[in-house]
């Protein structure tokens, strides 16, 4: 039977209805705490409640919390935000991009993970098979020392290059999603190696329809948003609202062009609001109500003057492709 896995157990993909595909709600990445950077903290929960609220008075129902193990989740946390505003949320297992990795291991994860002075030596030190059973159990045990599983399995590579210690990550993950049949999602730094992260996936047999690719509007190039798209996976424009990257009308024009060349099935839309400063309740950003409040009517609109269908098109994006990607398939 197909079900899709929550931090609250495990659900049908219909119950989903409308979702976010890649978000980070309470995290303290290592990385950034080293570094001093507190916009990339979301450490107040309450803060964060509050933008899942307008999420979820706005219609919206689940949230696919991308954060793995390295970028500092508090996965107590968002398991409580999710019970007390009854709505889903999916954890993550996995792994980011290297250059997180330098980062010390908190002090809570070295029992679990072993006394390796840096997520680095950790990957670099365990074996392929070691990571793949860390990643294992996070999907059929739980995700650190809760019992909260995670619905899905990551892996990430750097800006235009594979490291080889991401490629023993993927390759981990690639085995994971068969020991699991949980779904896989990729982080792509600014859009790039999709294709290259797919000829390793392609060669641990993982089927492409069964892996989202994370930031591909932070490369806006119709022509190889098509070339992944062609391979049956999902592409996820996470960036929306980031203006700073790029105005909403050039992820606009990137989806349209997917929509009219036959792939609106495999297309997932999110915000990835990973700062303080994209919260409205932290630091008056745009929040996570931005998508539904603001961008889905412009959407429509500019998608009905181009003789599509817009309405369609986002419960496509919204409810029907979350519903497809997060189920797990055994």
């Amino acid at each position: 039977m197909p079900f899709v896995r929550t931090l609250h157990g495990d659900i049908s993909p219909e119950e989903m209805k409308i979702t976010y595909a890649h978000e980070h709600i309470v995290c303290r990445p290592p990385y950034w705490v080293e570094k001093k950077e507190s916009d990339l903290l979301l450490d107040d929960k309450e803060k964060s409640l509050l933008d899942v609220q307008d999420f979820v008075d706005l219609g919206g129902k689940t949230i696919v919390d991308a954060t793995a193990v390295d970028y500092g989740r508090d996965v107590a946390a968002v398991a409580d935000i999710a019970e007390r505003l009854s709505m889903h949320i999916i954890g993550t297992a996995g792994f980011n991009k290297s250059f997180l990795w330098d980062a010390a291991i908190p002090v809570h994860l070295q029992k679990k993970l072993g006394e390796f002075r840096s997520y680095g030596d950790w990957i670099e030190h365990t074996s392929v098979q070691g990571l793949t059973n860390h990643v294992t159990a996070e999907v059929e045990q739980g995700l650190e020392d809760t019992s909260h599983r995670a619905g899905q399995v990551k892996f990430g590579t750097g800006y235009n290059r594979i490291t080889p210690l991401e490629e023993k990550t993927i390759r981990a993950v690639a085995r994971a999603h068969h020991e699991t049949g949980a779904p896989v999602h990729s982080h792509t730094e600014v859009g790039t190696m999709a294709l290259e992260q797919i000829e390793l996936l392609k060669k641990e047999d993982v089927p492409l329809d069964r892996v989202s690719f994370g930031h591909m509007d932070r490369n806006p190039d119709p022509y190889y948003h098509e070339q992944v798209a062609k391979t049956g996976a999902f592409l996820s424009f996470d960036g929306i609202g980031k203006i700073k990257y790029a105005p909403e009308s050039t992820r606009l024009h990137c989806i349209f062009k997917l929509v009219e060349k036959g792939y609106a099935s495999q297309i997932l839309i999110s915000g990835d609001t990973a700062r303080k400063s994209y919260y409205r309740h932290y630091d008056y950003g745009p929040g996570l109500a931005y998508i539904l409040e603001s961008w889905v009517p412009r959407f429509i609109d500019e998608a009905d003057q181009l003789g599509l269908d817009g309405k369609n098109l986002i419960h496509q994006f919204f409810v029907e492709n979350p519903a497809r990607c997060m189920t797990f398939h055994r």
